[in-house]
């Protein structure tokens, strides 16, 4: 160990003559001085902390050199961290990190308005580093506790929920961004570049600066309404509504409009803009409904702008030219392309029984007439149970029972199968397949993007539960409202799928499959806040509870 301090010595007289050499300073002899005591220090100092792993690695990669305590003064580095971190008005201004970063800045004011030693200073310097790593883990990898989310998820299959949360670890890498802004960087650049750019997330981090001055101003009282608020009626009840929802600029006031008792035509229009932003049926009527979400406290909202923040933060960040984006809280699919929104479908999604997983992938194949092989679980869970009450219900459904996949296997007469011999089998020797036709619950179109999951995107002939507000009643996979108005978006920049022929083939029942030419990512995400592509903050329920399940292992800065 002594032999390797020696080495690391004599690299650092080197490395020190040759740094001030560039940066030409008037007092370098004594900097140089102070760059070897302190070098010392480090070294040292890190011998003897082995529960510091990131100290450890980042002076390993920056030659054991102070990062922020230089000789007399803070180094630029030093001062734009304070900087940034005062400047950051997400964080806060009574937390830990916030207090801490405060009170080390006092600190090192002091220690260079006097006279201290160098192991002060190099006291300082690891608490910055510290300050820094801690920073960088609330900026660029937030509060969620994973691993501790993942296992409660992995508890769920013990009430037979099988879903998963797939993670993309944030690119950011805080030693190497210090390593640059110290060697001619910009930290405050570091940060930026940084910063995540999809999913709207530095207007949600603006979104979450105007709800925290809403609760410095004290929030807003509770909204009391009796029965159902219709236009028109009178009710005390209506001066609270419009304060509340003047406090989030939901209500604008009209010309010639009173602001009285009476529920009005401009007080049912901010109703309205409420309910939409929120994920409400859009009636202009106050129920319960709408009155428990308007009582939802601020505090609620800056804790869902927090969590979804984070979430963001874990998402695949996309560069490519077109993007879909399916939001299950909020049962909708958008389309981008160039980054701005070309086509919105409303979607069905899983049951809370069958959550539709969060993953990403590409959109690589379009099924035109698919056959709908079901997988084992529902065939044991749902059809086998059938079979077992009528031997006839597959063949009311269109579905088709086959010896095995091959494609010449041999239908299968029910009678002749001891199907409660398979209810609970961990082998299905049999294939169940819904052809093609109006009974298919694929519907006439499929989108695929390979997963273990066997989800995917397709239509449905259950076309009335998109009248409904709330749509989770599939078994995982993505319904479609309008599968063919997205064949034709596929259709327009993939000059092998042409979406004339398309509608002929749809009119029949042959199976037909397009691999696309140009792919297009799609990721499959779980945002109960974010902001839309109008700028407006929306909100939706946690259909799956998993908003309660991150809080509560969620860290406080």
């Amino acid at each position: 160990m002594i032999h390797q301090i020696m080495i690391k010595k004599v690299q650092l007289t080197f490395f020190y003559s040759i740094f001030f050499l560039l940066i030409q300073t008037a007092n370098a002899n004594a900097n140089l001085a102070y760059q070897e005591s302190a070098s010392d220090v480090i070294m040292n100092t890190l011998q003897t902390q082995s529960k510091q792993p990131f100290l450890k690695e980042l002076y390993k990669h920056l030659f054991f050199i102070p990062v922020w305590m230089h000789n007399t003064e803070l180094s630029t580095a030093g001062q734009e961290l304070f900087e940034i971190i005062k400047k950051d008005e997400t964080l806060d201004k009574n937390g830990r990190l916030y207090r801490n970063a405060s009170k080390l800045e006092t600190q090192v004011n002091g220690i260079y308005a006097g006279q201290a030693t160098v192991t002060q200073k190099m006291d300082l310097e690891f608490k910055i580093s510290q300050l820094y790593e801690a920073y960088t883990n609330y900026t660029y990898f937030g509060s969620i506790n994973w691993g501790a989310f993942n296992a409660r998820i992995a508890n769920l299959m013990v009430n037979d929920v099988n879903t998963e949360w797939i993670l993309h670890r944030p690119k950011a890498e805080p030693i190497a961004m210090i390593e640059r802004a110290v060697f001619g960087g910009s930290l405050t650049e570091e940060f930026t570049e940084a910063m995540p750019r999809k999913y709207n997330y530095q207007a949600l981090q603006q979104e979450l600066i105007k709800y925290r001055n809403i609760q410095k101003n004290g929030g807003w009282l509770p909204v009391v309404i009796k029965g159902i608020l219709k236009k028109n009626t009178r009710q005390k009840g209506v001066t609270s509504l419009r304060e509340r929802l003047r406090i989030t600029r939901d209500y604008v006031p009209c010309e010639n409009s009173t602001e009285g008792f009476l529920y009005n035509k401009c007080l049912q229009k901010a109703v309205k803009h409420f309910q939409k932003r929120n994920g409400l049926h859009v009636d202009g009527e106050v129920g319960p409904g709408t009155l428990r979400v308007l009582n939802k406290s601020v505090e609620e909202r800056i804790t869902a702008i927090l969590l979804n923040l984070d979430r963001i933060k874990w998402l695949k960040q996309r560069t490519s030219k077109r993007h879909v984006i399916i939001n299950i809280p909020d049962f909708m699919l958008y389309f981008e392309e160039d980054g701005k929104l070309r086509q919105s479908i409303k979607t069905v999604v899983g049951t809370p029984k069958n959550p539709t997983p969060i993953f990403s992938n590409d959109v690589k194949t379009i099924v035109l007439n698919p056959y709908w092989n079901l997988p084992k679980s529902i065939i044991q869970k749902e059809m086998i149970p059938q079979l077992l009450k009528n031997k006839n219900a597959m063949t009311k459904q269109g579905i088709e029972i086959r010896e095995g996949w091959a494609k010449d296997a041999k239908l299968v007469d029910p009678w002749s199968v001891d199907w409660a011999a398979y209810e609970n089998a961990k082998h299905m020797p049999f294939r169940f397949a819904q052809v093609p036709g109006p009974k298919n619950a694929l519907g006439r179109v499929k989108f695929l993007f390979p997963n273990k999951y066997a989800v995917y995107m397709h239509d449905t002939p259950a076309k009335s539960l998109f009248n409904k507000n709330k749509r989770a009643y599939s078994h995982g996979c993505i319904r479609l409202h309008k599968p063919r108005e997205l064949l034709k978006t596929f259709a327009s920049f993939n000059s092998n799928l042409d979406y004339e022929k398309s509608k002929n083939i749809l009119k029949g029942k042959d199976k037909t499959y397009y691999s696309l030419k140009e792919t297009v990512p799609v990721d499959v995400v779980y945002l109960t806040a974010w902001v839309d592509y109008d700028g407006q903050i929306q909100f939706r329920n946690d259909i799956y509870n998993y908003d309660k399940m991150q809080l509560k292992s969620f860290k406080k800065w």
